[in-house]
């Protein structure tokens, strides 16, 4: 075994220890942690687990066996014996019900787990997906400057899936589907054409189905949208629009489920069944730009704005592809979080994270020649 070799090796125990250590803390995690979004989201797994698919229907009135008056009550909520007065659930007058506002992903995952043990494996299937990315970018290294990337930055992942990403359950799920969807989207620009339809239409559906975890997961498909539209604009050809033609399909097909949800929730697929302080117009607000600017988010994204500047001049090739793609992303996403009027310590890690991936599956795929890496002196 080679150096090289050795140091993958030392690498993977250690990107081991660390996910033995998430799991160990994950195993004495509670479910009852006195926080709303948990009960809601068991809530809609406990739709599903009593109604099979029918509990994509998230009416209150459907509490007749208590199960959030008790989750609620559990948890010391004023108003918890008034399921109307619950939180996360606003009253919706074109269906004339109180609905839960979240979409129906998260809970389907909880739901495929034994209640009351639902949490703990999700997170742990969710670590032991982040440590097999790693790996699989760390055994795609090719020279130590590399190895070392690829290891910090599996540290860094692996770190994240317990702060911040513990803070919502929803996290958990969107970044097993970020590290997919960055790695096959910086495989896009190194495959043949032959081979690029269809990994267009596998990203698709996996942006599209992470927003049944997360609606604004949404704007994750941003940057991809804005790239092939202005590509089909730029070559009118029938290559250019069967790409984008192939990301918008699959895509949809992908946010099926949420539509569907909001269809019976909301009266209409396109409906909102988020309340108004979620739906208010876009404004900035100092005390969300501050919160951000203290906060590992704006670290992450301090890093992937400086990461797609060095990948932009590092190659005039397939490179700039990913850092233009990227670049659109990062600015999209950040114009919507950067006006909205909430501030959470997770709501710009799907569209860090999503970057951040892509931006090291695509490091990592440079040729030697081009990496910017320092090579060895050849004998």
């Amino acid at each position: 075994m080679g150096r090289m070799g050795v140091l993958r090796l030392l690498c993977a125990i250690g990107f081991l220890a660390v996910l033995a250590s998430n799991v160990w803390s994950i195993s004495r995690w509670s479910e009852s942690r006195g926080v709303y979004d948990d009960i809601c989201y068991l809530r809609q797994a406990h739709l599903f687990e009593r109604f099979g698919l029918r509990g994509i229907d998230t009416n209150v009135t459907f509490d007749d066996d208590h199960y959030l008056k008790n989750g609620l009550k559990a948890i010391g909520y004023a108003e918890w014996h008034d399921v109307k007065r619950a939180p996360c659930h606003p009253f919706i007058p074109a269906v004339d019900k109180y609905v839960l506002q979240y979409p129906p992903g998260t809970g389907f995952v909880l739901s495929l787990f034994p209640t009351g043990f639902q949490a703990i494996p999700l997170y742990v299937l969710a670590n032991a997906t982040i440590f097999a990315f790693a790996l699989l970018a760390l055994f795609r290294a090719r020279e130590p400057a590399s190895l070392a990337l690829a290891a910090v930055f599996g540290f860094a992942a692996l770190y994240l899936m317990i702060n911040p990403s513990k803070a919502s359950y929803s996290v958990a799920p969107t970044m097993m589907v970020c590290a997919a969807a960055g790695f096959l989207t910086a495989k896009l620009f190194a495959v043949r054409r032959q081979r690029r339809l269809l990994i267009i239409a596998l990203v698709g559906l996996l942006i599209g189905l992470s927003v049944n975890f997360r609606l604004p997961n949404l704007f994750l498909a941003a940057g991809y949208c804005l790239c092939f539209a202005g590509a089909f604009l730029l070559a009118r050809s029938k290559e250019t629009f069967l790409h984008g033609l192939a990301f918008g399909v699959s895509f949809l097909i992908g946010i099926v489920p949420t539509l569907i949800a909001n269809a019976i929730n909301a009266g209409s697929p396109f409906s909102t069944t988020y309340g108004s302080v979620d739906v208010v117009p876009p404004e900035l607000n100092a005390g969300v730009l501050l919160s951000y600017l203290v906060d590992v988010q704006f670290t992450l994204l301090a890093i992937s704005v400086g990461w797609t500047a060095w990948l932009w001049w590092s190659d005039r090739g397939r490179a700039r592809g990913v850092a233009l793609l990227v670049a659109a992303n990062l600015a999209v996403n950040l114009i919507f979080f950067m006006t909205h009027p909430i501030f959470t310590p997770y709501y710009i890690i799907p569209i860090d994270m999503l970057s951040l991936w892509t931006l090291l599956f695509a490091t990592l795929d440079l040729p030697a020649d081009k990496s910017a890496f320092p090579q060895p002196a050849s004998a």
